[in-house]
């Protein structure tokens, strides 16, 4: 049975998603502000956490923050906030989705599934290399000049799908279609928010760029990279 650590200072809140949880078959944890949260993910190693940004002691975006310097569970803000520029900063700071107090709990366990399971690494052990990049699949590690590089489970997926299709040039609706699924509806806002994520974390200290954005088409991997950097 998966664990999943409820962090609200509501108890209500807390009780109403707990009893959602049980029903789906989660084994609900608790925490009731971000300092004891991030106890309890080092301590349980949760398969994901909903991370209430509104929070005595450590608030939401400090905790995700803490949180994405040493793991990459996955991550979803609950929020009484519904400001475009609210839901973008939880996701720069590594949240994995949103959602929007009032909620329907249906509605967030369907999202907490669909996350979930986008974060499942892979069974079977495969390395994905493109110039001095490495992306191992099994080992969900990422390295480049064989330096590693701490990615979220959604930019995990992104740099896969890039890696896959090197050259190509993707939409941000053919983006959320590979990467998120079909199952749930999302932004495409949010494309724009992990593909700069993901060429932060893979730019760090370096000039070049392997990613393209191709003015009113979307973005590529670019296939040059791979000659560039052998």
């Amino acid at each position: 049975m998966q664990k999943v650590l409820v962090v609200d200072d509501d108890a209500h809140i807390r009780d109403v998603v707990c009893f959602a949880l049980r029903r789906s078959g989660y084994r609900p944890l608790t925490a009731t502000d971000g300092r004891s949260a991030l106890e309890t993910v080092a301590r349980e190693l949760p398969a994901l956490v909903v991370l209430d940004i509104l929070m005595p002691e450590l608030d939401g975006a400090e905790v995700c923050r803490r949180l994405r310097a040493s793991s990459d569970v996955p991550i979803i803000f609950l929020t009484s906030k519904d400001e475009e520029m609210d839901r973008i900063l939880g996701l720069e700071l590594g949240a994995d989705d949103y959602v929007v107090k009032p909620f329907s709990t249906s509605e967030l366990v369907a999202r907490l599934r669909a996350v979930i399971r986008r974060a499942r690494p892979a069974v079977n052990a495969e390395i994905l290399r493109f110039g001095d990049l490495a992306l191992d699949l099994s080992a969900h590690r990422v390295s480049r000049a064989g330096q590693p590089i701490h990615l979220g489970p959604t930019e995990f997926r992104l740099l896969r799908f890039f890696l896959e299709r090197p050259g190509r040039v993707f939409s941000r609706e053919q983006l959320l279609d590979g990467v998120w699924g079909r199952d749930i509806y999302i932004d495409e806002r949010t494309v724009d928010v992990h593909v700069g994520r993901l060429r932060r974390a893979l730019n760090r200290g370096r000039a070049s760029d392997p990613i393209r954005t191709v003015r009113g088409a979307g973005y590529s991997f670019d296939e040059r990279f791979g000659r560039a950097a052998s």
